[in-house]
């Protein structure tokens, strides 16, 4: 199994406390320590306003951040998860990632999906079309980008988005463009999608439906004619580890008294919930049975977010110490 960790940005209110203008040099340090092992990737998200609702704390912008993370590492790989379709124009976005991959020496995923936080969406001016019409957004960007990193030029005349000879130079380092990452586990759309394009696939973590998302992905894999064996499919968790099952009460408590002041009563009892009942909560002994669970169903990356990465490393070095070792090859 690989591993990826998310570097906090804000976006979860994960910087709160942090003054603006150290934070940088938070999630700089946080990345070059990924960047030691034995992470293989690191990654943010791509959204402007905070959740679980938007507030006026800092969201740090996710291909600014790739930029950022290129230049300061050497090693680790640069993931979105994921890059909103709608936020940018695809030939832009291309021209974008591929810069950024020539400046890493070819260490960028493209995670990409169609997008869903309405009120970013309207707040940007963006609109908010129907899910139907975004996936079609997703689906002629996808081709614009393939085209502009295997052949340097791109030309579709499509619903959404129309390119006419548009030039893409430089081209990514990397041997058949940078890696897709189609994000999302929408049954008819989204999955059919990753077929198509997708080196990975990214949909929830949870057994059952990790099981039937799969099976849903095989399916449109032999109707499209694709190899589903070649998509690496991948899991965000949210980590919540202790030495004993007190530290991991302890952690959950803090969890609670942070989120506490920043978000109102009912989204709070929500966010304490999800992090109390993910599969990744327990001591290192429970969170391995589970990822080896995770594993002999066909999860191939488990990508990690810790709430306190920006406050106290413990959980991080805990988990890199003892639960990576019993996962990797």
């Amino acid at each position: 199994m690989r591993f990826g960790l998310f570097v906090p940005q804000g976006w979860r209110l994960d910087l709160v406390g942090v003054p603006a203008a150290e934070q940088w040099t938070v999630m700089r340090d946080l990345a070059l320590a990924a960047d030691a092992g034995p992470f293989e990737s690191i990654w943010v998200y791509d959204h402007f306003h905070t959740v679980p609702v938007p507030t006026d704390e800092a969201t740090h912008e996710a291909w600014t951040l790739m930029a950022a993370f290129a230049a300061v590492t050497e090693r680790v790989r640069l993931g979105q998860m994921c890059t909103c379709m709608g936020y940018r124009n695809p030939a832009y976005l291309a021209k974008v990632a591929a810069s950024i991959d020539v400046i890493s020496g070819g260490r960028v995923e493209m995670g990409i999906g169609g997008g869903w936080y309405e009120h970013e969406w309207r707040a940007y001016g963006y609109g908010f079309p129907t899910a139907g019409e975004r996936l079609a957004m997703l689906d002629e960007g996808v081709q614009i980008m393939r085209q502009l990193w295997s052949t340097g030029k791109a030309t579709l005349d499509g619903k959404h988005y129309q390119v006419d000879g548009a030039i893409g130079q430089p081209q990514p380092l990397q041997d058949g463009g940078i890696p897709l990452w189609i994000a999302g586990g929408g049954e008819k759309k989204t999955l059919r999608i990753a077929a198509r394009y997708a080196r990975y696939t990214n949909f929830d973590g949870t057994p059952e439906v990790f099981a039937h998302k799969s099976a849903i992905l095989a399916q449109h894999c032999q109707d499209v004619g694709t190899d589903f064996d070649a998509i690496v499919r991948s899991s965000n968790f949210n980590v919540v580890i202790g030495e004993t099952e007190k530290d991991v009460a302890d952690k959950l408590a803090w969890i609670r008294a942070h989120y506490g002041p920043l978000v109102p009563a009912a989204n709070l009892e929500t966010i304490a919930t999800q992090f109390a009942s993910g599969p990744l909560v327990g001591t290192p002994e429970q969170i391995i049975e589970r990822l080896k669970g995770s594993r002999d169903q066909g999860l191939g990356y488990a990508i990690t977010y810790f709430v306190d990465a920006a406050y106290d490393r413990g959980s991080i070095e805990l988990f890199t110490k003892r639960v990576i070792p019993e996962l990797t090859d």
